[in-house]
């Protein structure tokens, strides 16, 4: 009798002529997405062929969809738009990061060169312990004090200084291959 009252709850597919069981189901419409119909494997999957989503919409209104799904159809602001000063009272920003203006005017930006230089360069010069900016005479001679103090047959064969050598000499081949640096 159990089997007898599976049956009844069983649902068929839905494709017409087709009495197989309706095992997968498949949404009614974009505006009815948890309401299903259900049909077999294979009709589930002549169905999916089928579906467009964006049926029915224009270039424009699947673009606004595509953007409001973009936030989880969030409300978002412009960065900045909801600053403390503006109407905003409630948010606490003692040091005006908030504001365009902040807490004065801004220092100017510095201008030593270092801009110009790569990350490895940048590396390169924090490795041999020198500041920029810095002439080939210099990276050479600095180059050969850490050479003499980090080498392992000073050290003992001491292997940290041996590691240190091998960062001082990647270092030194980096800054002696840069474009960056003067013609000495």
């Amino acid at each position: 009798m159990a089997t007898d009252g599976a049956r009844l709850h069983q649902r068929v597919c839905e494709a017409p002529g087709c009495r197989l069981q309706g095992e997968y189901r498949a949404p009614w419409a974009r505006d009815r997405l948890n309401d299903y119909r259900w049909f077999c494997l294979e009709h589930v999957r002549e169905y999916n062929k089928k579906w467009d989503y964006f049926a029915g919409l224009g270039a424009d209104q699947i673009e606004a969809h595509i953007r409001a799904d973009t936030t989880w159809r969030r409300p978002v602001w412009p960065l900045g738009a909801r600053r403390s000063g503006n109407g905003h009272p409630h948010i606490n920003d003692p040091f005006g990061l908030a504001d365009d203006a902040g807490l004065g005017e801004k220092p100017p930006p510095i201008n030593d060169g270092l801009e110009q230089l790569t990350p490895a360069e940048r590396n390169a010069l924090g490795v041999l312990e020198l500041s920029w900016p810095v002439t080939p005479a210099e990276v050479k001679s600095r180059y050969k004090e850490l050479v003499k103090l980090h080498h392992p047959d000073a050290n003992g064969g001491a292997r940290e200084a041996e590691e240190r050598l091998k960062e001082i000499n990647a270092a030194y081949s980096t800054l002696r291959a840069s474009e960056n640096l003067p013609a000495s």
